[in-house]
């Protein structure tokens, strides 16, 4: 099965009521092991390239790497996403080398670090759409900060400084037309701890839902959702 947009396994995950795992990679033996995974549990899988893994592996090689796990896992469906584009011009890259779904993050300036203005994302997501949807390529946007930093994205804020207002997440889909909103409600970059049960205090579950009534034909990303149990972390030290 050669590569697909991410549009196509998120609207079957939304039909079957369940949600996609996406994995960021840098070279072939996590292709791999993903692969092996998503063929063991019989799951769709979304695998993506950052700026810093785009530059390391260099794109034809992750490319190419792409296309021999279709080739060898032909049964799983799977879709290549550039993951926090800074720029139009990035994503652009990314289409062109063949990429089948990127992610627009405007809610950041081109440095990856500095909260951009409502109007700039919008406008540089919208640029990104209609450059994509041209190729039959899926567009990520984001509305909301991230916190923490991870391979130089995220704002180095708490989690909870920029929550996603739902009415403004509305307001951007209707004027960008991206197909998955990554919204912020606690979620942070990094492999962050927690030693407690979730009481709503820093995921906003309500907030999630409250976004999810307001954008029943969008998909929602959530980002930040990797860490490795503490227990787990000292064995592998």
């Amino acid at each position: 099965m050669p590569m697909v947009s991410m549009r196509q396994l998120l609207d079957e995950a939304s039909k079957g009521g369940y949600g996609v795992g996406a994995f960021n990679v840098n070279n072939m033996e996590q292709i791999q092991a993903i692969m092996e995974a998503a063929r063991e549990t019989k799951s769709p899988v979304i695998i993506q390239a950052s700026r810093g893994a785009r530059s390391y592996s260099n794109d034809r090689f992750l490319y190419h790497l792409m296309i021999a796990a279709t080739e060898v896992y032909p049964e799983i469906p799977v879709a290549l996403h550039l993951d926090h584009g800074n720029s139009a011009e990035t994503c652009k890259s990314a289409i062109d080398m063949g990429f089948t779904s990127v992610m627009m993050d405007g809610s950041l300036m081109p440095d990856g670090k500095t909260p951009s203005s409502f109007e700039y994302n919008v406008k540089v997501t919208r640029e990104v759409v209609e450059m994509a949807h041209a190729k039959g390529v899926t567009v990520e946007g984001e509305i909301g900060v991230l916190g923490g930093i991870e391979d130089g994205h995220g704002a180095g804020l708490d989690g909870l400084s920029h929550v996603t207002d739902p009415a403004q997440a509305e307001e951007f889909v209707k004027l960008t037309g991206v197909d998955a909103l990554a919204i912020a409600i606690g979620t942070s970059h990094g492999a962050y701890k927690f030693s407690s049960k979730p009481t709503g205090e820093v995921l906003k579950m309500d907030r999630l839902i409250e976004i999810h009534n307001l954008l029943k034909t969008t998909h929602l990303v959530m980002h930040g959702s990797s860490s490795v149990p503490k227990d787990l972390q000292d064995v592998i030290n």
